[in-house]
């Protein structure tokens, strides 16, 4: 039978990807904390400038440009084995669904980057044609003609599918994640400070479970001392080597 491995992912997976993280020392938000309003709901809400501000700066932001790195695909490669059954992830930067890794097994903790919705009738949105119009249109509003205004157009907000400040987190999210860490045979944490909750309770949720867990990261986590296996090396080079020892030795396993 095959091992049943569940992921957690976080900035450091996709710094070699060219996404700077946002909070170690050399941080977006440790370096400028002023551009955490970005993603503040209310600010996004209340005011036009601000809202303005947000979408270009997302647009000029390396999370929108990037393209997934080696350990995207190495993530990719776990699955086609087989041997995936959850990735969780703390990124927004949609860097898993352009590597190829299926959305059934992908749970964007923090929301995603690569959809939008309208914030008064939820249309759904592909973020690339926002961005797309960004010039035309700075401050997105909703197009779509609604049937019960008399096919006057809706006129909401338009956001990012992103969790930004002051908002929940996806519906579902955390309990599915729980679910499948629990229930999996190995736990691993990729490139995550596990600072940040809830995402970070994942790991005592599979310790608990009695699920042995793989901490890989730069530098040092509050929970280095429930991991069985520490790795502190580049994640690029790390994390591949790892999924083929780790196939590897499934494919052994059922000869």
């Amino acid at each position: 039978m095959s091992k049943k491995i569940a992921v957690l992912t976080g900035a450091g997976i996709s710094t070699s990807a060219g996404i700077p993280d946002f909070r170690g020392p050399d941080g977006v938000w440790t370096k400028h904390p002023e551009q955490t309003k970005v993603y503040d709901i209310d600010a996004f809400l209340t005011n036009q400038k601000d809202r303005e501000y947000s979408w270009r700066w997302q647009k000029e932001s390396p999370v929108w440009n990037a393209q997934p790195g080696a350990a995207h695909k190495a993530l990719v490669k776990l699955e086609k084995a087989g041997l995936l059954t959850l990735l969780a992830t703390q990124n927004f930067d949609a860097l898993h669904e352009k590597a190829g890794n299926s959305p059934d097994i992908i749970v964007n903790l923090h929301g995603t980057i690569g959809t939008s919705h309208c914030m008064k009738c939820h249309a759904k949105y592909d973020t690339a044609d926002i961005m797309a119009r960004l010039d035309e249109e700075p401050d997105p509003h909703c197009h779509r003609r609604l049937k019960y205004q008399g096919h006057m157009p809706c006129n909401g907000i338009i956001k990012t599918d992103v969790v930004y400040f002051g908002e929940m987190l996806p519906d579902g999210a955390m309990e599915k994640s729980m679910r499948l860490v629990s229930q999996a045979d190995e736990f691993w944490v990729i490139g995550s400070t596990l600072e940040v909750f809830p995402a970070a309770s994942l790991a005592p949720v599979a310790a608990q479970a009695g699920v042995p867990v793989t901490i890989m990261n730069m530098g040092k986590t509050q929970y280095d001392n429930i991991a069985t296996r520490l790795i502190h090396e580049d994640i690029a080079v790390a994390l591949p080597k790892l999924v083929d020892e780790t196939i590897a030795e499934a494919q052994s396993d059922e000869q």
